[in-house]
């Protein structure tokens, strides 16, 4: 029983170390097509190790720093205050439905899974956001639009109330006087840390890698954020690649790094994100495991 246990241990530890290797080498490999030179990158391929170092990706990429760190700033500016909207909304709908005594509480329920099987289609959608409520070149149009609220973050954050804050607790508080936003503010949410960085983490990734929203309804260029940025930058690059001959011979013989740009741009992209997540990678992994613990 005792080697069948460590066998089990084992193969367990294997697959974990695959998995994660899965995760790691890929990135590993981004980075070093970052910084291998471009005629190298296209003859030989992606290495782990450069064989040939350059810095010409980077060089190309800080020519524009000036635009890209103005689109750092308006990404933070709508990384922040979308979660922030983004969780004050989810946790105002998932308290009251987490309760047994709310009054329609089924029907309401049923309405919100409704919203993640169905929904008006995407011409709709723009045509109601752009001329009903004309959010378009506006900061609302990267914050509002499919992403302020989320059926399955509400659902998530239900659960978590329902199975993980006892009604004993909430029961107590409401017989010593306290109020509903009390209960909310001084009991439930210092035991929902857990769930509440979970989410965190989740809409503010969500909202750092959305470009679709500026696609759709941003042609002010003062919004543009990193993502929208990089994207316009990877197309006028190609365009200028395949397009080449006819801008004149000295167009033709510019070097530009078409797939290491890629890759740097990636880079860029993901590093801050790979600053903020080890400090909360414990609540992340809390708040995603307590419910099963507790259930």
């Amino acid at each position: 029983m005792v080697q069948h246990d460590r066998l089990q241990q084992t193969l367990m530890h294997l697959f974990m170390i695959l998995l994660v290797l899965c995760c790691v080498l890929p990135f590993l490999l981004m980075v070093s097509a970052s910084f291998t030179e471009e005629a190298t990158l296209v003859r030989d391929g992606y290495r782990f190790i450069p064989k040939k170092f350059s810095l010409e990706t980077y060089t190309y990429l800080f020519k524009s720093a000036k635009t890209i760190f103005r689109g750092y700033g308006m990404t933070i500016l709508v990384t922040v205050l979308g979660t922030i909207l983004n969780l004050t909304l989810t946790i105002l709908f998932a308290y009251p439905l987490s309760r047994k005594d709310l009054p329609y509480r089924s029907v309401i329920s049923f309405f919100l899974f409704f919203t993640m099987l169905f929904n008006g289609g995407l011409v709709p959608t723009y045509m109601m956001y752009s001329n009903v409520f004309h959010i378009k070149n506006t900061i609302w149009a990267l914050i509002v639009p499919g992403l302020m609220m989320n059926a399955f973050y509400v659902i998530m954050m239900r659960s978590f109330f329902t199975a993980s804050i006892p009604d004993a607790l909430v029961e107590a508080a409401r017989l010593d006087g306290a109020s509903e936003w009390k209960v909310l503010l001084k009991v439930v949410l210092p035991l929902s840390k857990p769930m509440i960085v979970t989410l965190v983490l989740m809409v503010g990734l969500t909202y750092w890698n959305d470009w679709m929203n500026g696609l759709y309804y941003v042609n002010d260029q003062s919004l543009y954020t990193v993502q929208m940025i990089l994207n316009n930058m990877i197309n006028n690059i190609q365009f200028l690649s395949k397009n080449a001959s006819l801008f004149g011979a000295e167009a033709a013989n510019l070097s530009m790094p078409t797939v290491g740009i890629r890759m740097g741009i990636a880079v860029i992209a993901v590093l801050p994100v790979l600053v903020a997540y080890p400090f909360l990678q414990k609540y992340f992994v809390k708040g995603i495991v307590i419910g099963g613990v507790k259930g």
